[in-house]
This record gives structure tokens, sequence and C-alpha cells, in this order.
């Protein structure tokens, strides 16, 4: 089986996350924060608070920006559930927003159209959650301008997105966003296992996060309430989660950041094969010097009427093709609260199929991928 996305692990890897195994600290030790300095440093943002998933970096990043009762929170609907749900652990409502059609990102033009009215409504957004689906970076600059006029905060959920790049600047460096998020599963950029990571250049935003990943307590003499009764004295100073990341983790993510240049300009290879076979008309889109994809995953569109028997001659065939995503309103839980469809995010499902993308993935693999593919058209 070639499987839709896999992980990376060297020999160096191994070492690293060993020698953690052999150290004084497990968890809660140096690691951790080192890890977190490599990625900020990387992103070009001030700080970096490490979690145990990208969830929870979505979820402290929504109750960090006070999101909570009666708020509504946007988002995508072309993405993993965790960008919705992390709303809705907060006791806020969700809404989606359509997809420019042609990548699955949200629509900027679709946002204002939607806020417009909202706005005559009474009801506009406290958060966005624009998603960079498969990598590739939304319209930030527009976005943005559209915050800025209306009052909302920005969430990016970048989980797909580390080591992309917007007009030449690292996603994740705070320009155009509050929080961006990143995930570390093992089948994005890089891994921890499982691990997520918010990024962003508000000391107090920081602060507040690391607060909520343990427990919302502090050790900090100089942030207290009340006085000490002793040397051991500790304050738990709002309801706060275990979402820590272990140093285990956090070192086989360290490790793994010197690989990070390296394999996105390798998913960048195979991306290219795939679309000068398969589409080549979307090259502009994802090869130009506004927006450089991350790659995460290659998106192919085949006609609804196929999808099903492409899917299932791939995967005969040994080839794990995927799809990404069943839009998330259309899962049970969301069918309950009658959100509506959406026209573009609705065509861009029908007929979309996820073919093998990682950086081992060699060429007579991909070649016989596209053999498969085109054999069942």
């Amino acid at each position: 089986m070639i499987p839709y996305g896999r992980q990376s692990i060297s020999e160096a890897d191994i070492e690293a996350v060993v020698e953690v195994l052999r150290s004084d600290f497990l968890t809660q030790g140096p690691v951790v924060p080192h890890f977190e300095q490599a990625v900020a440093d990387y992103c070009g943002a001030r700080f970096g608070v490490a979690v145990n998933s990208g969830t929870a970096a979505l979820h402290i990043a929504c109750l960090a920006l006070g999101v909570g009762p009666g708020d509504w929170v946007w988002t995508s609907p072309i993405s993993f559930v965790a960008s919705a749900n992390c709303a809705l652990y907060c006791g806020a409502q969700v809404d989606f927003v359509d997809i420019e059609s042609d990548t699955g990102n949200m629509c900027a033009m679709e946002l204002e159209r939607k806020l417009v009215v909202a706005k005559k409504e009474g009801r506009l957004p406290k958060v966005v959650i624009p998603v960079h689906f498969a990598g590739l970076p939304c319209d930030m600059k527009e976005i943005y301008r559209l915050g800025q006029a209306y009052g909302f905060r920005i969430i990016e959920d970048a989980c797909h997105a580390l080591g992309a790049r917007y007009h030449d600047e690292p996603t994740g460096n705070g320009r155009y966003s509050d929080i961006t998020v990143f995930s570390f599963h093992p089948v994005k950029i890089i891994t921890t296992g499982e691990g997520g990571m918010a990024m962003t250049n508000d000391p107090a935003l920081a602060k507040t996060m690391r607060l909520l990943r343990s427990h919302g307590i502090t050790r900090e003499p100089a942030d207290f309430i009340n006085e000490p009764d002793g040397p051991w004295y500790y304050e738990q100073q709002m309801l706060g989660f275990n979402y820590r990341m272990t140093d285990i983790q956090a070192a086989l993510g360290l490790s793994q950041m010197a690989n990070l240049e390296g394999w996105i300009a390798k998913r960048s290879e195979i991306a290219h094969r795939y679309f000068e076979t398969l589409a080549p008309e979307r090259l502009p889109r994802y090869f130009s010097a506004e927006r450089r994809s991350a790659f995460h995953l290659y998106v192919h569109h085949v006609s609804p009427e196929q999808r099903t028997v492409t899917f299932q001659r791939l995967r005969e065939k040994g080839i794990g093709a995927n799809v990404h995503y069943m839009p998330i309103y259309k899962q049970p839980w969301y069918q309950k609260r009658a959100l509506m469809p959406h026209p573009h995010t609705e065509q861009f499902y029908a007929g979309a199929i996820t073919l093998p993308l990682f950086p081992t993935l060699n060429t007579v693999q991909q070649d016989l991928i596209h053999a498969y593919l085109i054999s069942t058209v």
C-alpha cells in the first residue's frame, strides 16, 4: 500500500528522542521551549506555545481571544472538523464561509458578502478562522482588511501549512492574524507523533495560552493574585486544561525542523509533477510569488460520477487514495444545526480525491499512481 501521507523518521530523530528518555525530564523540561523557539524563529513570530495537538492549539487560541457563549465563529467547511469544533468547545456558535472553487480555501469575496449581511442582522463574527487548505495560504491580506473593517479577530488554521509562504514571508509570522496554529500529526509537514503549536506576536495572548495549556496554573511570583503562604505556592488563575506537549515529542519535532526546507522542496517537486500531468492549468495558482504551498495534500478532481469507482480501483491497486474533506456541515452532528450548503463547497467536494504525497514518494510510485488513475477514467 502506498499511503496518502506518511512520516519520515531518521536515525537523528530517534537519537534525539532517546536522549530525552535518558534525561531527567520526560515532560515540562527544557526541550519544549527550545522547540517553541525554533518554530518561532523559522516563522518570524515572537512566541510559540506548544501543545499536544492542533485541536488543542485551536481551542486555546479561541479561549485566549475571548470566544464564549453568544459569539459567532466563522470558518471553512472544507477542513477537518476541529476547525469548527474548537469554537463549540467555548460555547460559541459556528457558521461557514464558502470557498474558492479552485483551491478549497476560504473565499475573501464570499466572506465580505456574508459580513455585509451579518452586520445588518447584528450577528458579526467575533473570530474568523481561515484554513490554509492542503498547505496553500489563503488571501490573508484581504481577510485581514475585512477584519479591520468589521472588527473580528483572526486565527489562521495553518495545520497543513508549516513551511508555506505568503508574499515571500513565512506562514505563522502573524502579520495578518492574531494567532496561527500548526499541527504535527504524522501525516503533516513535520511530526511530534501528536502535537501542535500556536504562534502569536502578542505577549498577553501567549501568556494566556500558556496558562490554558496547563490547568490555568502559574508558579511565577510576579503573577500571583494572592499572597504566597510558602515557597511551594502556586495558583490556578483560570480553568485550563492538560494540553501540554512532552519533551519526548518536542525532541522529535526539534530534530525534524532540520529537514523542513528539504521536505518542502521535495513535496513541491512531487506536486509539480502531478500538476504537469493531471492539471497544468492550475500550476500558476500553486507556484506563484504570492502564495507558496507547503503541499501537505495533493487534491485531484474527477467527475462526480467517476469519483467512487476511481477511489475504489486505486485502493484495489494498493494506492491509498483519500478524500479531503467531506464538508463539515454534512456531518451528522452539524446537520442538526440546519446550516446552509455552499455551492462552491459542494462542487469541490463532489469530485475531490486525494493522491499520495510525502517526501519519500519516488517517481516510479508516482508514475504508477498516474497510470492507474488515468486507466479508471
